[in-house]
């Protein structure tokens, strides 16, 4: 039977990337956006996906998505949150609006989904969700104080939930991405990028696609095994 999986913020990086995966194994790919249509479509175009819009952060509208991807699905069988934002700067030079926008996106996003989706999984006694934290949620980040508490819940969050959901055969696991080549790390100069690269053993940046195989691989059978954990792609950044 062919299965299906939900990914959030899935039209640009890490989210476009993992969509690509998912549909090249033969997943029936349901890709989440906000705003960007016109990327989300290039994507569903390239992957036969189903286009389905969300702000994760608002309850009614991820339980009117989930409602259709049951409606017309049946089931969903791995969830991937991976819908995100950042702000950067100092601690007390972030507005509370732009704090409380963070929040609501890497946090309650993550919830909302999870929320939505677990019932229905918990009925077949069968799932996988697979998170998107950021190397900075483990270690925190200077400049990026509200997003590495963010990321950081994140982790909480999918350790809490592995305990909780284990023995109805669902298994919660974390990506956490290092320096990732995204439009999230666009902004950053060729100076800057290099100086970075001397900081990461490998000596480059990471891809988005290097990020999706190791989602598609925790949502695999072959790490049925593995929960709660935190698998950092981070070139040995920070280990």
């Amino acid at each position: 039977m062919v299965k299906t999986v939900l990914i959030t913020g899935a039209s640009r990086g890490i989210g476009a990337a993992t969509a690509e995966i998912f549909a090249d194994n033969g997943y029936n790919v349901i890709i989440n956006y906000n705003k960007n249509h016109e990327r989300a479509k290039q994507i569903a175009s390239k992957t036969g996906g189903n286009l389905i819009q969300a702000d994760v952060s608002d309850i009614a509208q991820t339980e009117k998505m989930i409602d259709s991807i049951i409606s017309e699905y049946g089931k969903i069988d791995v969830l991937v949150n991976n819908a995100g934002i950042s702000v950067t700067g100092t601690f007390d030079s972030i507005s509370d609006e732009d704090a409380r926008r963070l929040f609501d996106v890497n946090i309650f996003g993550t919830f909302n989904c999870t929320k939505l989706v677990l019932p229905h999984m918990l009925r077949r006694k069968y799932g996988k969700i697979i998170n998107v934290s950021s190397m900075w949620g483990q270690v925190g980040a200077s400049c990026e104080v509200h997003y590495s508490a963010s990321k950081a819940a994140v982790i909480g969050f999918t350790k809490a939930l592995a305990k909780e959901v284990g023995p109805s055969g669902i298994t919660v696991n974390c990506v956490s991405p290092g320096f990732i080549s995204t439009d999230m790390t666009a902004c950053y100069t060729k100076e800057e990028v290099n100086a970075i690269c001397e900081e990461i053993p490998v000596g480059r940046t990471g891809s988005p696609y290097e990020v999706a195989q190791a989602v598609f691989y925790l949502a695999s059978e072959q790490a049925a095994y593995i929960t709660g954990q935190v698998l950092g792609i981070n070139g040995g950044m920070i280990v």
